[in-house]
């Protein structure tokens, strides 16, 4: 079987076996376990299919039922796969084929305003008592900061927002904007901390609707306002920007224009931080899976194509931080209280959904566990003197 060969080639550490749709089990790799975790496969076209294309198949079958997790779990499974796969592509084919398709997501994909909503909508509109299911209070959808790996998810996401605003300077009465703003926590918390101005813009309907009466229920909303609007459609100028899990959905080909707009929006003395997802590997296109049901018109970036368009926009880098492994406990967070509240999920949604955002959540926590992907902070400025010269205000 040439997918159980191809398999073989793959994992060199531990291993797993393999059952094809025909019931013929192979050894794949050297299992470690008495009892070994089990893929068993239920259609015979995911013979040559996962062979083919396993980026897209495999999310594909394991959401429909058509793979299935023997003697272990998802989490399981992948631990062993992503670990041996490491930074690696899959295989040669994958790749091409991953190749032509995102050049030509590349060349039809424009993220207009329109569509960037449509876009918002598919992940952030469905249900929000489903994120109340398996985020923190404050409902931070975004990377964490765990000083410690056992910090629990709502101290890890209160560092963030601390460690955010001390990156950020700020001084009281100055005017904030928050780009993509969630459901507004970080937004309210910049304003109650630090006695500034804060402006949050998303385009979801949901978030905006949420974040609103947030405020309200908080009685921030004298210092706090939110807006219904694209980044492209302000004119006004900001002391301080901050872009938290927003800048995945811009488009590459949007870069330059999103950076032309910080730079406009910003004061001449002003600082921005962006906070996005990235890769530490050279720029390549986007995962297929992920992008066709979890994150359309989403891409994270290499550093490589982040750099030049902030450089060109005239905008000073002035900081570079790298989060590596706190996507990774963020995830495993989300996913542990996902599944712990399976009844509750399949109340809303039936079981293929469960098991597309079970794939989704887990296989994220260990692409940023073992493959390429974790968080870059770019700290902006357009003046040299902005900021102090050393970063103990940091710390």
């Amino acid at each position: 079987m040439q997918l159980a060969k191809f398999l073989n080639k793959l994992f060199k550490e531990d291993g797993f076996i393999l059952i094809d749709a025909n019931s013929i089990k192979y050894i794949i790799g050297n299992p470690k376990k008495e009892k070994p975790i089990t893929l068993r496969l239920l259609d015979k076209k995911l013979h040559y299919k996962l062979l083919f294309n396993p980026d897209l198949y495999f999310g594909e079958a394991y959401t429909d039922g058509t793979a299935k997790i023997e003697n272990g779990s998802l989490t399981d499974f992948l631990e062993i796969a992503l670990k041996n796969i490491g930074r690696n592509q899959t295989n040669i084919l994958s790749q091409i084929l991953n190749k032509l398709r995102g050049t030509y997501r590349y060349l039809t994909n424009f993220n207009i305003t329109k569509k960037s909503k449509k876009n918002v909508a598919h992940h952030y509109d469905i249900s929000d008592d489903l994120y109340d299911l398996f985020l923190d209070p404050k409902r931070q959808y975004s990377c964490a900061y765990f000083k410690n790996e056992n910090d629990s998810l709502e101290v890890a996401q209160n560092n963030k927002i601390d460690y955010i605003i001390k990156k950020l300077n700020l001084k009281p009465n100055q005017k904030v904007l928050d780009i993509g703003c969630g459901w507004g926590s970080l937004a309210i918390e910049i304003a109650k901390k630090s006695q500034c101005e804060v402006t949050g813009i998303t385009l979801s309907e949901n978030q905006y609707k949420y974040s609103i009466n947030k405020a309200k229920e908080l009685n921030v909303e004298n210092q706090v306002q939110f807006k219904l609007i694209d980044y492209r459609q302000l004119n006004e100028k900001f002391d301080r920007i901050v872009s938290v899990g927003m800048f995945e959905h811009v488009g590459r080909k949007y870069y330059k224009t999103f950076f032309n707009q910080i730079n406009k929006l910003l004061n001449d003395t002003g600082i921005a931080l962006i906070h996005t997802i990235g890769s530490v590997n050279q720029p390549r296109d986007p995962q297929p899976w992920i992008t066709n049901y979890i994150f359309p018109g989403g891409y994270t970036p290499s550093m490589s194509e982040i750099t030049v368009p902030i450089e060109k926009s005239g905008l000073i880098i002035s900081d570079i931080e790298v989060l590596r492994m706190h996507y990774s406990h963020t995830l495993r967070n989300w996913k542990e209280r996902f599944l712990n509240n399976k009844s509750k999920v399949l109340t809303m949604f039936d079981e293929n959904f469960f098991r597309m955002w079970e794939f989704y959540l887990t296989s994220c926590e260990m692409v940023f566990k073992w493959n390429d992907q974790v968080v870059f902070q770019f700290q902006l400025s357009k003046d040299l003197t902005s900021l102090p010269t050393t970063r103990d205000y940091i710390y």
